[in-house]
């Protein structure tokens, strides 16, 4: 993992397989983003066989083939989805095609994994529901903002367990460093990567929507501005929005690609959940000017104060109980309906946000 760009975020944990060896069958393609990696590790380590890759583009191929040695190289996309034995397709596409690729995938008869955001167009959303509807092939996925950080998960087994109460509240701050000249054109194309709210924003919103229970919300207010990048007319490098939850909590969230260089790590991830009987503060990659470890809890009830550090020590359950979610066509993992209303949301937000000049 790169201390130093988002981009290349890979978690790794301890193997924790749910199924025996052979038992589930993965394939990877569209190398577009760097999270494919973390995708791919957290189901090898859960116990999923990595069968094939297909990206268009050699290089991409040879890197992620260096990665995981025994992949074998498909020729086309075709090779994948024909492939009988290949339960899953786990890709990370240009954000505009992730849409279509899971229209294709499902389509084939295989459930789809995806980076966020899952999409960039309402119509796109709608179409994905109405397949998946159709099939009954699943559409994942990878918010590794919550599904691949220990502190998160841990949270949300405080929250069940009634740590803090009912979960009124969430402030949610995504901020990321930018690293301009190592992205992709795409990146710098709002048409393409659908912009910051519907982009990063979209972590905020899964989020919200967990912690609290909900299974809708509205928006209430959203912004986004290009401050510091005119260079760039395209992108946005700030957005906030507030939203507030049918069960009544509510949430504001705030990302931007505005990381100072001298952050020892890509982004000062935080996350604030305020109950009705305590409140959690997660510091997700980085406790500033104090450890560069990641992982902190800080924890506040009636018991008193905590501070809890869980690097290495809570796991990543999504990916096992995902793969048995394929087998069993079960939703231990998350709710098709959950997925596909937090990407209503963030296209929502992003569609509805006040341009700040």
């Amino acid at each position: 993992m790169s201390k130093q760009d988002g981009m290349n975020y890979a978690p790794k944990g301890k193997p924790r397989p749910v199924v025996a060896s052979g038992q589930f069958i993965f394939a990877a393609m569209a190398l577009e983003h760097g999270h494919i990696y973390g995708m791919c590790n957290g189901l090898i380590e859960a116990g999923a066989v990595l069968k094939m890759v297909y990206d268009p583009d050699p290089e991409k191929v040879a890197a992620f083939c260096r990665q995981y040695p025994g992949v074998r190289i498909a020729s086309s996309e075709q090779d994948i989805l024909q492939d009988p034995e290949i339960r899953l397709v786990a890709a990370a596409a240009i954000p505009c095609e992730r849409g279509p690729l899971g229209v294709k995938v499902m389509r084939h008869g295989k459930d789809y994994f995806t980076d966020k955001t899952p999409f960039t167009t309402l119509a796109q959303l709608e179409e994905a529901r109405a397949v998946a509807a159709e099939t009954g092939r699943k559409y994942t996925v990878y918010f590794s903002e919550r599904l691949h950080v220990e502190s998160a998960v841990f949270a949300g087994q405080l929250i069940a367990e009634g740590a803090i109460g009912r979960v009124v509240q969430v402030l949610g701050l995504g901020p990321h460093r930018l690293n301009a000249s190592s992205r992709p054109d795409w990146f710098f194309r709002h048409e393409q990567y659908g912009g910051i709210l519907c982009d990063i924003g979209s972590h905020q919103i899964e989020q919200f929507l967990y912690y609290t229970g909900n299974t809708d919300a509205r928006v209430v207010s959203s912004k986004v501005a290009n401050y510091n990048n005119k260079e760039y007319p395209e992108l946005e490098d700030f957005g906030d929005a507030t939203l507030t939850g049918a069960n009544g909590s509510t949430q504001y969230f705030r990302v931007d690609w505005l990381t100072p260089s001298g952050l020892s790590t890509w982004g000062d991830g935080r996350t604030l959940l305020l109950g009705t009987e305590g409140y959690i503060e997660l510091r997700k990659y980085v406790d500033i000017a104090r450890s560069q470890q990641g992982n902190h809890l800080y924890l506040v009830n009636a018991d008193g104060e905590q501070h809890i550090e869980l690097e290495g020590k809570v796991g990543y359950p999504f990916f096992g109980e995902l793969i048995l979610d394929c087998l069993e066509r079960t939703e231990r993992a998350m709710t098709q309906a959950h997925i596909f209303k937090a990407a209503e949301l963030c296209l929502i937000a992003q569609q509805q946000a006040i341009r700040i000049e």
